[in-house]
Formats: C-alpha cells, sequence, structure tokens
C-alpha cells in the first residue's frame, strides 16, 4: 500500500498536475487574503476560508482525474489488481496520496496566519479548525472523485463528472430554497456540503459536522472498492 501511496504521489510532481493545483490553490488564496483582510484591514479571515469553498470545487476533480482511469486507459490496471495488495489498499492508497497534495496546499493558510499577524493576533484556533474543516470537505470531494474516476478510462470525462458532481452538491442550499415542501427542504438542507463548511469557517467545530464528511467519504470509497472489484472478477 506504502508503496502505490509513494507512486501516486510523486507522480503529481513529475507531471505538471501537482504544481498546478498547488500554485492555483495559493494564487487565489493569497489573492482572496489581499482584497478580504490586508487591503481592507480586517483581521478576521472567514470570508477567505468562504471564498476557498469555490477554488476547491474546481481544484480537487484535477488531483482525481487520472487516479484510476489513466491506469484503465493504459492498460496498468490489470497488473494492479493482481498484485498481493488487497483492492481497499489500492483505493486508500490512491485516496491518501490526493489528500497529501491538498495538505501541501493547505500551508498556504498557516502563511496567512503569519501575514495577518501584521495586523493584529490571528485566532489560531479558526485557522487550525479551517484547514480541519478544507481537509474534510477535500476527502468527500476527493473521493467522489475517485469514485468517477474508477467508472471511465477518460481522464477528461472523468474532470468534468467530478466537478459537475461536486457542483450539484454546492446548489443544494440555492436547490433548497427553491421547494415548497418543508420535508424536502429539510432533506436537502441535511446534506448540504456548504452549510456544515460553513460553520467551520465561523469557529464552529460539530462533530456532527466531522462525522458526516467522514462518513460521505468513507461511503465514496466503498462505492469505488465494489467498482474496482468487480472489475477484478469480469
Amino acid at each position: 500500500m506504502f508503496a502505490i501511496y509513494k507512486r501516486e504521489l510523486a507522480s503529481y510532481f513529475t507531471s505538471p498536475v501537482g504544481y498546478v493545483v498547488a500554485a492555483a490553490f495559493m494564487m487565489f488564496n493569497g489573492i482572496f487574503l489581499y482584497v478580504e483582510c490586508l487591503y481592507a484591514g480586517i483581521s478576521n479571515l472567514t470570508n477567505v476560508f468562504k471564498d476557498m469553498f469555490t477554488i476547491v470545487l474546481f481544484l480537487v476533480p484535477l488531483m482525481t482525474m487520472k487516479l484510476f482511469s489513466e491506469d484503465k486507459k493504459n492498460k496498468t490496471d490489470q497488473a494492479l489488481l493482481t498484485s498481493p495488495v488487497s483492492i481497499g489498499a489500492i483505493v486508500t492508497a490512491k485516496f491518501l496520496s490526493a489528500l497529501t497534495l491538498l495538505a501541501i496546499c493547505l500551508s498556504a493558510y498557516i502563511v496567512d496566519g503569519i501575514l495577518m499577524s501584521a495586523i493584529a493576533a490571528p485566532d489560531w484556533g479558526v485557522i487550525f479548525g479551517n484547514i480541519l474543516a478544507m481537509l474534510l470537505l477535500g476527502s468527500v470531494f476527493i473521493a467522489i472523485g475517485i469514485f468517477i474516476s474508477s467508472l471511465t478510462e477518460s481522464v477528461i470525462i472523468a474532470a468534468v463528472f467530478s466537478f459537475a458532481a461536486n457542483f450539484l452538491i454546492s446548489l443544494a442550499d440555492t436547490i433548497s430554497s427553491t421547494v415548497s415542501w418543508q420535508w424536502l427542504r429539510d432533506v436537502i438542507n441535511s446534506i448540504s456540503f456548504q452549510a456544515r463548511y460553513l460553520n467551520f469557517t465561523l469557529g464552529i467545530i460539530s462533530l456532527s459536522d466531522v462525522v458526516f464528511f467522514i462518513t460521505v467519504a468513507l461511503l465514496f470509497l466503498f462505492l469505488t472498492d465494489r467498482v474496482i472489484d468487480r472489475r477484478r472478477w469480469a
């Protein structure tokens, strides 16, 4: 499993993908930090964290699009599936490689806190809470992206459909506001990723929100496991 993890993580930096994702994340984080805080003279980073939700929504599909689809396209998946490593370990290793890249990007939040100390003492509890929030949110987006990548051999299709799925998820609050039935509105609100993420940006860390993100991520990793397992015995 560790060998697969190292291979996948290294592949991000032997191709432009890892550099593009990291550079884009840090560039937009820097823009939002300047506009929302440094230029405005505000020490509260909440709006920066809110804005980064959309950026992660776009960037994660670039991280996950090739994790299984490229192996399938190049026919290297057969060697992987016949290895002594379990499918669960393969899926987990690929998931962790993408999550590690996201964690590297999130180091920008530490830099934010250091820069904000020039204006006022930053609330490091909120900053680290938002790092946790982005890791949880990102883990769900990554798990969804890996699942979609396992369904196709086209990297482009995997990226487009992953983005579409993430975008649809982000519209949950908008969709619920147009629903007239209260019970359906409550159901949609209960699965709103953005509402749960925004709780973290305000410094509110709820166990139910943490469990929700972990559960959804595990669900899609399990579905990916089933898809790959079916291919192994096909």
